[in-house]
């Protein structure tokens, strides 16, 4: 019998190298491909200065040498930069708080690995993320969360699809980064003890996205008011901030407390057209919000019932909410159990029946 072949996008991090090792342990003919995809121009302002992929790539390189498996180099970038990059610029100028994650999941990550394992004659494709998959009864395949509840990154992965998933393996999504990394060191991996991937995946060691932005968008000063309708300070632009962030100076988010909560932390809690944001103490009612309308829903497997108990996550690693979802007119809703604060529009909200993903979409307030 012939071994099944394995295309398994290696990062360089020691999720994906340890996730090689079992792949060989289990038998299967292992490629290893890294994938070239953001890497924009090193300047004073450019906050990706500190991560360098040329670092990743090559500890990627050192892995497959070191489990002798046959080692790829592709260069994705342009096609990155115009279908993830330029998109999620354009949406936060909107007003948008888009998810650059999970768009590359979808429109880069799956298929360019599924069109190069294809290329290849690979069986499989495989990642190092933190989530399962399994074979329903029905011949249908589901997707779970990750057995690490606190690395779990099925809310990532909801745009899959049921061709997609047949053809996916996720070796340590049954492990937990413990077990990961302890399996990594008692091989005498290089990358063994390396930090996990904080924050937007292409950034690198940045304090957040507004340098990023700052690069792309131009200042446009706008004014804070409070729920009331008045005035409380100055910002940037709503470009840079996202519902739920916390008021700073250092943000460049300046405002006057009014006595009666002079002591309480200020959130933005909503944007306006011109360029105005919202901001609120925290746990006030106008931060609450009882329902939204999801854009585009993905369901993981469209034939299947949806189940009535659901739980949403607005974030990744988020509190799960419970709700219900409902159809009214081709849209879909959610309206929650409780309200909920900070929900943002373009983040997703990703909808789960115990720990099965069933789908998710683009939140609409």
């Amino acid at each position: 019998m012939n071994k099944k072949t394995v295309l398994l996008a290696l990062s360089g991090g020691v999720d994906s190298a340890v996730s090689a090792l079992l792949l060989k342990r289990q038998g299967y003919h292992v490629i290893g491909l890294f994938m070239q995809t953001f890497r924009d121009k090193i300047t004073t302002k450019n906050p990706c200065k500190n991560k360098s992929s040329m670092t990743d790539e090559k500890m990627a390189e050192l892995i497959a040498k070191k489990l002798k498996i046959k080692f790829i180099s592709k260069d994705y970038k342009k096609d990155y930069y115009n279908r993830v990059i330029k998109p999620m610029i354009s949406d936060y100028k909107k007003g948008l708080t888009p998810n650059p994650d999970i768009v590359c999941n979808k429109l880069i990550k799956f298929p360019y690995l599924l069109k190069e394992a294809k290329k290849l004659g690979a069986d499989y494709i495989a990642t190092g993320h933190y989530a399962q998959i399994k074979k329903a009864k029905n011949e249908n395949y589901q997707l779970l969360a990750g057995k690490d509840k606190t690395k779990d990154q099925s809310y990532f992965l909801y745009e899959l699809d049921q061709k997609t998933l047949s053809k996916t393996l996720f070796p340590v999504g049954n492990l937990t980064k413990e077990q990961v990394r302890k399996i990594a060191e008692k091989n005498n991996f290089p990358n063994w003890n390396k930090p996990g991937t904080k924050g937007i995946c292409f950034l690198g060691k940045t304090q957040g996205i507004k340098p990023f932005l700052e690069t792309k968008i131009k200042q446009k000063k706008g004014k804070i008011l409070s729920p009331e309708g008045k005035p409380l300070g100055t910002h940037q632009g709503i470009a840079y901030y996202t519902i739920g962030q916390r008021i700073e100076e250092h943000l460049g988010l300046s405002i006057n407390k009014p006595k009666e909560s002079a002591q309480k932390r200020y959130y933005i809690a909503e944007k306006r057209k011109g360029n105005i944001l919202i901001a609120a103490p925290e746990n006030h009612p106008f931060s609450l919000k009882k329902k939204v309308t999801i854009k585009s829903l993905h369901l993981i497997n469209s034939s299947a019932l949806i189940p009535s108990s659901l739980t949403a996550r607005i974030r990744h690693l988020g509190q799960f909410h419970e709700g219900k979802l409902a159809k009214s007119k081709g849209n879909y809703t959610f309206t929650f159990k409780k309200p909920v604060e900070s929900l943002a529009e373009g983040q997703s909200i990703v909808l789960y029946h115990k720990n099965q993903v069933i789908g998710g979409g683009e939140i609409r307030v």
